[in-house]
């Protein structure tokens, strides 16, 4: 079995130091001690940020061809350290070993992607001659990297997340310092190692773990030009407020909605759902959080869902027959533990699950939850979907925008109109047609709306954010 190492460094200007080992960092399932990491002091985020200032020229200079390189030796080294990375993350993160393991194949793809994508960083030749006073003049406008980054990544996704930011960066040509989650840090520092390995210039990278209150330094430092940050909307959008003038790129929360359309394949769709609900014990932005049912269907469907919710196998993330692993601290569990309560005080019917054991909640099936409990309003993040019963489409359409969040939504129809209908009404960043909203494949443009964030991640769109366009105008005489 693959075992980890007792300490870690963190990563200033492309280079391991290790000026303590002071986070602690659990295994999710015991609740012990699995390994330490060095943690940063603001002396050490203000050195990796003036790094990366220093680095900003050396690496807008870097050719397509070098970059691509850099991008395709972090693929080969993460496929040669795949059980390494899947094992540390079910460790850290509490995540089942199979999930690891999807996980990792994601950081893989999206690095493959960005290597693709760093030599087809194109502009425009736009004719300027619109008018008769534009006679004779041209336009051609090109990409330039943005400058300095600052990227803080979450506790759920902590590697596939963080390659969203970092290897967008790189096939760009922008310097970045990171702030993993303190309390999943080990791939972004097993990232930083390979990174470590390329000829990237110095000051390139930094991952540097710190607590929570380490974050105003990532936001507030003026030399940086660009803050993407995933978590919670609290936090991210308090970020924002201090980010000062850099862009800021948010993606945040979500109570993702599924509708099951009376033609929908039942079987098929009681499958999805139970992943979209209970994939990685719930704790995903766009996991199924409400499930809204056609009235012909609801009971029959409410029954295969319930049946098939009770098969899942609960227990330590190591063995491969687990589907629900713990939460990722006592707390969250305790939190959402809560919130079930809540629901059932005001009325809501228990259709299975809602036991706690620590850290480990049972997958919890509600219907007939009344609409202002937070279970309902807010994101539950964690093993538990709400079931609802609709009688037209237009009523599942409004009942999917009755939340603050607009990520993702799914539903399940094999009717054309109806799935352009909701392409056009739902208010959220995207829309899957017969499968969950939980489903993401990592070259398409992801994001939401209203509290769900701000831009686009997916390889190419974040390129888009982490370059500027330069014009340039040329007066033919």
């Amino acid at each position: 079995m693959t075992q980890l190492k007792p300490i870690y460094p963190l990563y200033l200007n492309n280079k391991a130091e290790q000026p303590n080992a002071d986070l602690e960092v659990t295994d999710k399932f015991t609740g012990e001690v699995a390994f330490r990491v060095a943690q940063a002091d603001a002396k050490t985020i203000d050195a990796g940020i003036a790094g990366a200032v220093a680095a900003a020229e050396p690496m807008a200079r870097m050719p397509a061809y070098q970059r691509q390189a850099v991008l395709q030796h972090c693929v080969d080294r993460f496929k040669e350290r795949y059980d390494e990375l899947a094992y540390a993350l079910c460790v850290e993160a509490g995540k089942p070993i199979k999930d690891s393991e999807g996980e990792v194949g994601r950081l893989i793809d999206t690095f493959r992607i960005a290597a693709e994508e760093s030599v087809r960083i194109t502009g425009e030749v736009q004719p300027l001659d619109i008018s008769p006073r534009a006679k004779g003049y041209q336009g051609i406008w090109k990409r330039v990297p943005i400058g300095p980054c600052s990227f803080i990544s979450p506790f759920n996704f902590p590697l596939n997340l963080a390659a969203h930011k970092v290897a967008p960066a790189i096939a760009v040509g922008c310097p970045f310092v990171m702030k993993p989650a303190s309390r999943t840090p080990l791939g972004a520092i097993i990232m930083g190692e390979v990174l470590a390995e390329t000829d990237l210039p110095t000051g390139a990278f930094s991952v540097l773990p710190a607590h929570r209150d380490g974050a105003d330094l990532f936001t507030e430092d003026d030399r940086l030009k660009l803050l993407s940050f995933t978590g919670s909307p609290g936090v991210g959008w308090d970020l924002k407020a201090k980010a000062g003038k850099k862009k800021v790129i948010l993606e945040l929360g979500g109570n993702a909605a599924v509708i099951i359309d009376h033609d929908a394949d039942l079987e098929d769709a009681v499958d999805r759902v139970i992943f979209g609900a209970f994939y990685q014990s719930g704790q995903s932005c766009i996991g199924v959080q409400r499930i809204i049912v056609h009235a012909d269907i609801y009971d029959r469907f409410r029954d295969m869902l319930v049946a098939k919710a009770k098969t899942l196998v609960a227990g330590d993330p190591k063995d491969r027959n687990t589907f629900v692993g713990p939460m990722i601290d006592v707390k969250e569990a305790t939190r959402l533990d809560g919130w079930i309560q809540e629901a059932l005080a005001k009325g809501a019917t228990l259709l299975c699950g809602g036991k706690r054991d620590g850290a480990m909640l049972e997958a919890t099936l509600l219907e007939n939850v009344d609409r202002d409990t937070k279970a309902y309003r807010e994101e539950a993040f964690g093993p538990l979907a709400l079931l609802s019963k609709f009688e037209t489409f237009d009523d599942a359409l409004d009942e999917v925008n009755d939340s603050k969040f607009g990520l993702q939504a799914g539903i399940f129809t094999r009717d054309l109109f109806k799935t352009l209908d909701a392409w056009d009404r739902l208010d959220v960043g995207g829309v899957v047609i017969n499968d969950v909203p939980s489903y993401r494949v990592d070259n398409m443009p992801y994001g939401g709306v209203k509290d769900s964030g701000l831009g686009r991640e997916g390889v190419k769109f974040a390129m888009e954010d982490m370059t500027e366009i330069r014009n340039l105008v040329i007066r033919r005489r």
